[in-house]
């Protein structure tokens, strides 16, 4: 994966745009932090292959970045924390917003085809 790049970024974000596509979120604290601190709470979020489709998609200038997803309906679903993104050689958009130790926070992944489980 590479840091963002702010315009291709958006161009890649943009070509999913007004197309029944399929989201992969997901944020975490890390499932083993309680181990280490029994203080720590674990918290955390996972949805895959939820079908939507997005008027607006939008990335902050500021970093760690927020992917915002405008939805036909008013509704959003957004990531804060993104680093870094590729696409793979399934033509998905996958972004990832890695903490100060490299571990995964968040994933915001984009595809027009669903993901394996």
């Amino acid at each position: 994966m590479e840091t963002v790049n702010l315009e291709r970024l958006q161009q890649l974000i943009d070509s999913f745009a007004n197309k029944d596509v399929f989201i992969h979120l997901e944020t975490t604290n890390g499932a083993y932090a309680a181990h280490f601190d029994e203080k720590v709470f674990n918290a955390g979020v996972f949805i895959r292959n939820i079908v939507l489709q997005y008027e607006l998609g939008k990335v902050t200038a500021e970093a760690p970045h927020r992917v915002g997803l405008k939805l036909a309906n008013g509704g959003w679903v957004y990531a804060q924390g993104i680093t870094h993104f590729e696409v793979d050689q399934e033509g998905r958009l996958l972004m990832a917003g890695l903490d100060y130790e490299g571990k995964l926070a968040v994933a915001l992944e984009i595809s027009e085809k669903p993901f394996a489980y």
